[in-house]
């Protein structure tokens, strides 16, 4: 409870360097990933994140940052809105193409 409490206090950034790099902060937990979506959830609200070889670099659950790799395709927001069984099924529905 403080941890996430901790978090929810951070800035949120995105910072992409030419489709390659890309670091996002007030990052709360990464739901799922592979090397072609990451789901995260940020304090801004669920962020789906697509493109090609991506790879989880960096980690920081104390600052709550995120560094990926790879070439990036799309960056999404997800409507705050949106409840939790729609994000389920979309990630259902990603693993059995």
């Amino acid at each position: 409870m403080e941890r996430e409490r901790e978090i929810q206090n951070f800035n949120h950034t995105l910072t992409m360097v030419e489709r390659k790099n890309i670091t996002i902060s007030g990052v709360k937990k990464i739901d799922s990933f592979d090397s072609e979506e990451f789901l995260i959830e940020s304090v801004m609200g669920y962020i789906v994140l697509k493109g090609n070889d991506l790879e989880l670099i960096k980690l920081d659950t104390m600052s709550g940052i995120v560094t990926i790799k790879g070439l990036v395709n799309s960056v999404n927001y997800l409507d705050d809105n949106l409840n939790k069984k729609q994000k389920e099924n979309s990630v259902i529905t990603r693993l059995f193409k």
